[in-house]
């Protein structure tokens, strides 16, 4: 056994795992580094295989692929660790269609930039969050954010998209959605010390910065401060969407008056009137949920960032 694992998902970045795994190998061995390399099979491969890796004594995960498969190799990871995962870091090589999670702690989107930080970087302590609710009451961790309402539609609409990749995806997907998702649910959201009720056009409870590979939902975030940033837009105008979603675009949409800012520990959010669309780190949550529990676990995780950052 050598003492780094890659775990590669094949068909991350619309099968861009699968074009670049030869030189994605010649450019590790380049660096020499000593590596069991594995490719997934199926959706939840790269979560067994992480976990068994940890049990194993692997002493560096490296994911390539998106923000999917970095979602689930930190579950194997936590799950392996019995909730927390100091000690193994997790490096991430980008080869998916948003990378948000990457973007967010300061890992490099570009795959070349990633393996370098593999070689030169360093350990960096990050936040996760703990989901509970929707097709995961057993509960799931979150590397990225949750989308609830209208981006989580975005998700699921972008990930059907087998043609285009990258943000220009989501960017489709959002403009698509704008003649889909019609009733925005009345909603309850708790927060450590507020409780907030509202048409809820989109809630998104961020530890990171960004949704959808350049949707900026939280520009201030901290993966590594303790708190969730929230963007909560309320329902508006079918009209004015396509200029707030250019807002979004460039991170400025807090000048808008649907908009509004919040930080909190805990995050339960319950439909009083419809359903909840929800998705976490770009994979599906639920398509009518009821309820969602969202906790943050502080210094959960432990990744490679360039050294720099």
């Amino acid at each position: 056994m050598k003492n780094n694992i890659v775990i590669v998902n094949p068909v991350s970045g619309n099968g861009a795992g699968k074009r670049l795994l030869p030189a994605i190998t010649e450019k590790l061995n380049g660096i020499d580094l000593d590596y069991d390399l594995e490719v997934t099979m199926k959706p939840g491969h790269a979560k067994d295989l992480a976990f068994t890796a940890i049990k194993n004594g692997y002493q560096k995960i490296i994911a390539a692929g998106g923000d999917g498969t970095v979602n689930e190799v930190i579950n194997g990871m936590m799950l392996a660790g019995n909730g927390n995962n100091a000690n193994v870091p997790l490096a991430v090589i980008c080869i998916g269609r948003g990378n948000d999670f990457s973007y967010g702690v300061g890992i490099p989107t570009n795959w070349l930039n990633g393996i370098e930080v593999i070689k030169t970087g360093r350990q960096q302590m990050i936040d996760l969050a703990y989901l509970k609710g929707g097709d995961f009451p057993g509960g799931r961790y979150v590397g990225n954010g949750i989308g609830i309402g209208f981006d989580a539609v975005v998700s699921f609409v972008a990930a059907r998209n087998k043609i285009l990749t990258g943000f220009s995806s989501y960017a489709w997907a959002a403009l698509k959605t704008i003649y889909l998702y019609y009733q925005a649910p009345s909603l309850k959201i708790e927060l450590d010390d507020e409780t907030i009720l509202l048409s809820g056009l989109m809630v998104s409870i961020m530890n990171g910065r960004r949704m959808g590979g350049g949707f900026h939902m939280a520009p201030d975030s901290q993966p590594d401060d303790g708190l969730f940033d929230l963007c909560i837009v309320n329902e508006i105008p079918k009209g004015h969407m396509i200029p707030l979603i250019m807002r979004f675009m460039r991170g400025i949409q807090g000048g808008h008056k649907a908009v509004q800012f919040k930080r909190s520990k805990s995050v339960k959010v319950t439909a009083i009137k419809g359903t909840i669309p929800a998705h976490a780190d770009g994979e599906a949550i639920c398509t009518a949920g009821k309820e969602i529990d969202i906790q943050i676990v502080p210094n959960a995780i432990n990744v490679m960032v360039p050294r720099e950052a």
